[in-house]
């Protein structure tokens, strides 16, 4: 049986950004860590790709080869909502469980 829950790479993207700046290699291997997902170079980099978009993650100047990201404001604000959004449902089933 898979325990992962949350496998979506965004979410898991902005989870581990939310712990302070990290490139791409770094962010997978605390993704597995704290996750138990391992992304594909493929996944992350198309997640990322599409969190820059949205403007919930940017790119921070480094001069190192490998260059960090770093979650934005609005990256926080649409993080906090989708925890506090699976908290309730959390909340919700743990409920439900009781009576069944």
């Amino acid at each position: 049986m898979n325990s992962n829950i949350v496998t979506d790479p965004q979410l898991l993207i902005l989870a581990s950004l939310a712990g302070g700046e990290k490139h791409g290699y770094a962010m997978m291997d605390d993704i597995d860590q704290f996750g138990g997902v391992r992304l594909g170079a493929g996944t992350l980099y198309g997640a990322i790709t599409r969190l820059e978009e949205k403007g919930w993650i940017r790119r921070v100047e480094s001069e190192e080869r490998r260059k960090p990201y770093r979650i934005t404001a609005d990256g926080v604000a649409h993080l906090e909502g989708q925890m506090a959004e699976l908290d309730r449902i959390g909340k919700t089933t743990l409920r439900r469980l009781r009576h069944a």
